[in-house]
């Protein structure tokens, strides 16, 4: 009886530790175990250790008004450069945009982990089946890569600005460029291009970032983003008259609809720290979209699924490099 007693004083005292683990006062730097176990004894007297679930953060926002060049120091002074980093990813914006009159939001709670502030699932089981995935929200201005539903990396996005917005739907990507002349101003350069819609001339790369859609129909991305998507996402495959495409590339899945006369979502975590999150909208549409993923044989490996030939018009066609 001494010995349940006692199992059962040690099984809620980990309860009343994993509780007070959730609660972070501003500004608290999280560090994670990397055991992510505790240690417990057994009713027979043995010490043993027992796996944690791991709980996900639960991050809180406020919102920081720099009023004056002495409040933008005072945000240089108080924040490190990972911190910024973080903020500034955030806020969808380059460090070098912040100036005095900016409404910044901030995490309540900093973390060494990005991904601990992502809009993104973290594992997202309708990707399960597919080797990788870019997600594009136009809503929340984010993006998400994905390897069989499990999130590597996501990051903030600048896409078409209302009279030139990006359009949404699956694509798959074309060919790339680590150095592209854009098509509307050849003064543009357009570093780490990777094209998803060919005719149309739509791709991501890295260019300014403002805090706010503001492209011509591409979307901009920070650099080390338009480099990891370079680097990561496949190209087509075509056949051997370089007309027809024998194998589609990463699927690039656009969704979501900005709302051009509100403020800028991220602002709302302030307010609602899941606001920011898929709809059920949004939802739908991602199923309807691995949904015509499936249905495309130029997909799959043709060892396993005969790969379908379809004749593409030959003009406008990029030939790959």
């Amino acid at each position: 009886m001494k010995d349940t007693i006692e199992y059962l004083f040690n099984f809620f005292l980990v309860i009343l530790v994993l509780s007070g683990l959730s609660s972070c006062d501003r500004s608290e730097r999280v560090e994670k175990d990397p055991d992510n176990s505790i240690e417990i004894s057994t009713p027979e007297g043995n010490t043993t250790k027992q796996e944690i679930e791991e709980l996900p953060l639960l991050i809180t926002y406020h919102r920081d008004s720099l009023e004056n060049s002495a409040q933008v120091d005072s945000f240089l002074t108080r924040y490190t450069e990972v911190n910024q980093k973080f903020i500034f990813a955030l806020n969808r914006m380059d460090a070098n945009r912040l100036d005095a009159g900016d409404v910044l939001i901030i995490p309540d709670t900093l973390t060494t982990d990005f991904h601990d502030y992502s809009p993104f699932p973290k594992n997202f089981e309708i990707f399960d089946s597919i080797p990788k995935v870019v997600l594009i929200s136009r809503r929340v201005q984010g993006f998400a890569l994905y390897e069989h539903g499990n999130l590597i990396r996501w990051g903030p996005v600048s896409s078409g600005k209302k009279t030139t917005p990006t359009p949404a739907g699956l694509f798959y990507g074309n060919h790339k460029a680590v150095r592209k002349v854009s098509t509307v101003n050849d003064a543009w350069i357009l570093p780490y291009y990777f094209n998803f819609m060919n005719f149309e001339g739509v791709g991501v790369h890295e260019y300014d970032m403002p805090g706010y859609p503001a492209s011509h129909a591409c979307v901009r991305l920070r650099n080390e983003d338009a480099k990891e998507i370079y680097n990561w996402a496949d190209q087509w495959k075509l056949d051997s008259t370089r007309q027809v495409v024998k194998r589609n590339g990463t699927p690039f899945m656009v969704f979501g609809e900005y709302d051009f006369e509100s403020p800028v979502p991220w602002l709302d975590l302030a307010e609602n720290p899941d606001s920011n999150y898929l709809s059920a909208d949004e939802m739908k549409t991602l199923r309807r979209y691995v949904s015509e993923y499936r249905k495309d044989k130029r997909n799959f490996d043709p060892s396993g699924i005969p790969a379908e030939e379809l004749p593409v018009p030959s003009e406008g066609l990029e030939t790959i490099q």
